[in-house]
C-alpha cells in the first residue's frame, strides 16, 4: 500500500478503523471535520478552507495554548493527487493567513526543516473497516510533527467513533 521509496525523513502512521473508507475520506477532505480532529491534543482548528481537487489549494489555522499565550500557525498547500475514498496527497507548508509561504527559519524551525512537505493518505475499504497509512514526508520519525500526528489521528478515531455508529 505505501511507496516503495519511502524516505527515512517520514512519519508513517497505519491504523486499522471501524468506519468505511468513505467516512474516513470525509474527515480528511471537509473541512468541518478535519477541523474537528486536526492536530495534537489541546489545538484547536478556527479556519480550514479545502478544494479538494488535483491543483486545489488548502489553508488551514493550528491555534495552540502556550504558557506565553494562544500561538497561531497557519498551514497552506495544494492537493496533488485526489482518488476518492483511496488516495489523497497533498503539499504543506506554513504559510500567513493569506496562504503566503513562509520559510521555516522565519518560523523558529531547526535548521534544514524543509519550506515545503508531502502528505499521502492512503485507504484501504475492508468491508465497514479500513486501513489507513498516513505518510508525512520531510517529517522525521520521533519528532514533534511525528507526536502531534499520533495525538491528532488518536483523536481521528474518537471521531469516527462517534459518526460511525453501531
Amino acid at each position: 500500500m505505501t511507496d516503495d521509496n519511502t524516505s527515512q525523513n517520514a512519519v508513517v502512521i497505519e491504523r486499522t478503523l471501524d468506519a468505511p473508507a468513505e467516512l474516513v475520506w470525509q474527515m480528511w477532505t471537509r473541512p468541518e471535520h478535519f477541523a474537528a480532529w486536526y492536530g495534537p491534543d489541546g489545538a484547536s482548528i478556527p479556519e480550514a478552507t479545502m478544494d479538494v481537487r488535483v491543483g486545489g489549494t488548502r489553508l488551514v489555522c493550528l491555534q495552540m495554548p502556550t504558557p506565553n499565550g494562544t500561538m497561531q500557525m497557519w498551514f497552506t498547500g495544494e492537493y496533488r493527487e485526489v482518488v476518492e475514498n483511496k488516495r489523497l496527497r497533498y503539499t504543506e507548508s506554513m504559510s500567513d493567513a493569506a496562504g503566503n509561504v513562509l520559510s521555516p527559519a522565519d518560523m523558529g524551525m531547526p535548521e534544514g526543516h524543509p519550506t515545503t512537505t508531502e502528505v499521502l493518505v492512503e485507504l484501504d475499504d475492508l468491508g465497514g473497516r479500513t486501513t489507513m497509512v498516513m505518510t508525512h514526508y520531510g517529517i522525521p520519525e520521533g519528532s514533534p510533527g511525528a507526536m502531534g500526528w499520533a495525538m491528532a489521528l488518536d483523536k481521528l478515531t474518537a471521531r469516527l467513533a462517534v459518526h460511525a455508529g453501531p
